[in-house]
């Protein structure tokens, strides 16, 4: 005997706000009905274990088949099912109250996946993508004589439920799939959204078979078709660490990221269930130099089944440069993010893989601090990123983070002012450390710096400005970095007792800075004249340290508004103290004293790789004439 009856809901137009309006993604329907099929599963595993169903579980997988001449998707299971007192209670009933409410609330909105999960509305998620679901059922309650149920809508509040014949428990539903939808009719479309939410579900999930090669008893290798479980129910994560092993970490990751070659630094076991639930396996990967990291890597599931691989804003950014999985059934599944960036549990367990995160890089420098160090280039974008986001790991890291020196030596933060304060120290009680953003280019500076007992630090992130301005503005730092080719010695590190003789007088060097302008570009160059060691250069341009830091800081974000527009300047210091310096005042030939100066100007501009294109040219073809001439 059959029934029809209507949908209990308030509103009329509720099927059509459901299909606009109910996920932002119409292809989460997928999850949504093999998620409640996992469900139906786990809870028949249940009964069966503490001894209330006492039939034979058989065989499982949940079965996904696709009928493309009847326009149709089916998912079936052989979990616990449902009678037509059941149906009537949760298909019918639609759990959702206040439907008025949620009509005009969502009426004129885009989708906003916050709904789900206050209203129970998954199972109808079918009707975004199909124009008639029907359900074919029988519940593990009744017995083999009993009949089962078929319900069936077209997307109205109108249904139709009849008995009929079934032996089996389990549910079918049954799709027909709508004009607009027919992409998921698909075999390529359907594959890929079962890898995608549901590769890990707890329940084997099988769609169409597959040929696999294996050798018969003669050794024979025979091709078999067998089922093609698309799932790995039993994921390392979920794994206790004491049963895995380094191998099967790394399985587990590229089972992950099969595309990815590379192996990861290390990793960190997740496995907490006080104060709230949390499991996973978070994987360091190799970051590049330049700082080109591939996000949205770790993937958030709730008992297995996957929420979202775009985590900003729900975890401390920095931590979205880490690669695996974060499992947590304290996390709500549907969603939205601006929810979950205010969820109390998201925040609590936020902050917890801050802590064991910190806790493992801790626990690396302190077990094994060689290792460590080999392993810093590849992870202090990562440290240094955290630094610089977050104030709680910021504390956690001073104690490890590393700074390496051009002497390949690697020193924390405390180390450096217990070692170097005697002579790094400048006039006013200040640390000052030197440091090279580029060993190669800036070998002359460092040379110098080595040789007056100084040691130069290497620091050449990406990040570089960021951290040590961060580190300098700190109140319980008295400290300040300096490139070492951002001046010379003596005014990096200024002494109390560091003036030198001058061996020109001051109206000498007053007529040098005015014959030196008038022979250079005003708008690049700042002339002054200093009494340097006369082993230094004749002229060296210099960019101060604060202008250049930020303009590299606003090349990576984070610079004074405007700093990144500023024009190219730069200090171009005349050595009092050159014989060159005299040579220019003495010759009388206009020609001979400009080329003088464009010549040294052009020495200290090729210093700095700042001479380039036809400049450079010129200055190559004249300085063979120049040998040529000797």
């Amino acid at each position: 005997m059959s029934t029809t009856g209507r949908i209990s809901v308030t509103a009329e137009n509720i099927f059509p706000i459901i299909k606009k309006f109910l996920y932002s993604d119409h292809e989460i329907f997928l999850r949504e009905l093999i998620s409640n099929a996992v469900d139906a599963t786990t809870k028949l595993k249940t009964l069966a274990s503490i001894g209330e169903f006492k039939g034979e579980l058989g065989d499982l997988t949940i079965q996904v088949k696709i009928d493309k001449n009847k326009k149709t998707i089916t998912i079936s299971d052989r979990g616990v099912g449902m009678t037509a007192d059941e149906i009537r209670r949760y298909i019918n009933e639609v759990a959702f109250s206040g439907a008025e409410e949620f009509v005009n609330k969502y009426k004129d909105k885009a989708g906003d996946a916050g709904i789900i999960g206050h209203f129970g509305l998954g199972f109808y998620s079918a009707f975004m993508v199909a124009d008639k679901v029907e359900i074919y059922t029988k519940s593990w309650t009744q017995g083999t004589e009993e009949e089962g149920t078929h319900w069936e809508c077209t997307g109205s509040p109108d249904f139709v439920m009849k008995s009929i014949p079934r032996t089996d428990r389990g549910t079918d539903i049954v799709l027909h799939i709508a004009d607009d939808s027919t992409e998921f009719l698909e075999d390529y479309r359907i594959r890929d959204l079962l890898k995608k939410y549901c590769r890990f579900l707890p329940v084997p999930i099988q769609f169409g078979t597959k040929e696999i090669t294996e050798k018969d008893e003669k050794g024979k290798e025979v091709k078999k078709t067998v089922p093609d479980i698309v799932n790995n129910p039993n994921p390392a994560w979920i794994k206790k660490p004491a049963d895995l092993t380094h191998e099967d970490y790394m399985a587990f990751y590229h089972e992950l990221y099969p595309l990815t070659f590379e192996e990861p630094l290390f990793y960190i076991h997740l496995n907490v269930d006080y104060p709230f639930n949390l499991t996973g396996i978070l994987y360091f990967p190799r970051i590049k130099p330049m700082m080109e990291p591939t996000r949205n890597k770790i993937q958030l599931y709730q008992n297995q089944v996957f929420v979202t691989d775009s985590l900003e804003g729900v975890v401390p950014e920095f931590l979205t440069l880490l690669h695996g999985v974060i499992d947590s059934r304290d996390i709500p599944l549907n969603v939205s993010r601006s929810y979950l960036q205010s969820d109390a549990n998201v925040k609590k367990i936020s902050a917890h893989i801050t802590k064991k995160v910190a806790d493992k890089l801790e626990e690396m420098f302190k077990n094994n601090r060689t290792d460590f160090e080999q392993k810093w280039n590849d992870v202090k974008i990562f440290i240094e990123y955290g630094m610089l986001s977050e104030e709680k790991f910021y504390e956690r890291a001073r104690k490890f983070a590393l700074f390496p020196t051009t002497e390949g030596k690697y020193y924390t933060l405390d180390e450096l002012r217990k070692n170097l304060m005697d002579i790094h120290t400048d006039k006013d009680g200040q640390l000052v450390l030197l440091y090279t953003s580029d060993k190669d280019a800036q070998h002359t500076y460092i040379q110098k710096a080595n040789n007056a007992g100084y040691t130069v630090l290497v620091l050449d992130s990406p990040l570089t400005s960021h951290l040590i301005n961060r580190l300098e503005y700190s109140q319980d730092e008295k400290l300040r970095f300096a490139r070492v080719d951002a001046g010379p010695l003596d005014q990096l590190i200024p002494k109390k007792d560091s003036a030198k003789l001058s061996i020109l007088s001051q109206k000498q060097k007053d007529d040098l800075r005015d014959i030196i302008a008038k022979a250079v570009d005003k708008e690049k160059f700042s002339v002054r004249v200093e009494d340097l060691s006369s082993s230094d250069e004749p002229i060296i341009i210099t960019q101060p340290e604060f202008m250049r830091r930020m303009k590299e800081m606003n090349m990576m974000g984070g610079g004074f508004y405007g700093s990144g527009n500023l024009p190219e300047s730069y200090d171009l210091i005349v050595n009092a103290n050159h014989p060159i310096a005299q040579r220019i005042l003495d010759t009388s030939d206009a020609d001979k004293q400009k080329q003088l100066i464009q010549h040294c100007t052009e020495l200290a501009m090729l210093h700095q790789n700042l001479l380039k294109g036809e400049a450079l040219s010129n200055f190559i073809h004249r300085s063979i004439q120049m040998l040529s001439q000797m």
